[in-house]
């Protein structure tokens, strides 16, 4: 049997969700097959299908946007959310954040939860099999990886994981979120820059990759612009832990490992 640390800590699913209508329902059924999950936040951000309705049918708490604010907007939405309904006699759920294209493969991110719950790590980040039909050269996954090197000392294999199980004080401690598509990166940064832990966990999880065609390339040029932006602006306002730390931590890395820069007083 796993180690699930206290019975009496819950988990909180939140998924960003953008026309999703096709997809939202089966991540949602999925999810809840994970142990200790008890809340499913979907936030309808600016839809213009029918994502609301389906999250709902799927016994989901639905929260629209009315416009389009992005997926940093959307995470922190449903993490107020969350906190509202947290017990006040109990202690705050954990987040687990997913994207709603993962279908049937939801239920496969328990791996996540499973090592945060037991105390191992603070935030567990997801690493993907290869995904049929993915396109792209890895340019944003290079830049992503380097800019969390330069600021950390940390060298992930997929910075961009999107689905990421953490303690729900973690996430509010990163507030601001990065703009769009370089929260991940960013959320990285800032969690091991104040001190919490971060590991990669293997997980089956499939979802749909972007490909090659005129709408690939864009999403991926949106993507590194966003990241360019991210890594710039913590450059400009010097978000890096000590060199010290960096190069203790770096040079014992091993992949997969938990990562954790030590402060010490």
């Amino acid at each position: 049997m796993p180690d699930l640390g206290n019975p009496t800590q819950k988990v909180a699913v939140i998924i960003p969700a953008k026309d999703e209508a096709e997809s939202i329902a089966a991540t949602i059924r999925a999810s809840k097959a994970i142990p200790r999950a008890d809340l499913f936040v979907v936030i309808d951000d600016g839809s213009s299908d029918h994502t609301g309705d389906a999250a709902r049918s799927a016994g989901a708490v639905v929260v629209r946007h009315s416009v389009n604010r992005g997926k940093a907007s959307a995470m922190e939405t449903g993490a107020k959310v969350v906190a509202m309904r947290d017990p006040e006699d109990g202690p705050a759920r954990l987040i687990l954040f997913l994207d709603a294209d993962l279908g049937d493969s939801a239920a496969e991110t328990f791996p996540l939860v499973e090592s945060v719950l037991n105390g191992r790590v603070d935030c567990a980040i997801a690493a993907l099999p290869k995904q049929q039909g993915a396109g792209g050269h890895g340019f944003v996954t290079r830049l992503a990886r380097r800019g969390i090197r330069w600021a950390t000392g940390w060298e992930p294999t997929q910075p961009l994981s999107g689905q990421r199980c953490l303690r729900s004080e973690a996430f509010f401690d990163c507030l601001p979120l990065s703009h769009k598509w370089g929260v991940e990166t960013g959320m990285t940064i800032d969690l091991l820059v104040n001190g919490y832990s971060v590991q990669e966990v293997p997980c089956d999880l499939t979802h749909r990759a972007t490909g090659n065609d005129f709408a690939g390339y864009r999403h991926r040029l949106e993507q590194y612009t966003d990241v360019f932006l991210t890594l710039a602006a913590r450059f400009l306002k010097r978000v890096r832990a000590p060199r010290r730390l960096r190069i203790e931590a770096g040079e014992n890395q091993e992949p997969g490992a938990v990562y954790q820069l030590v402060y010490r007083g």
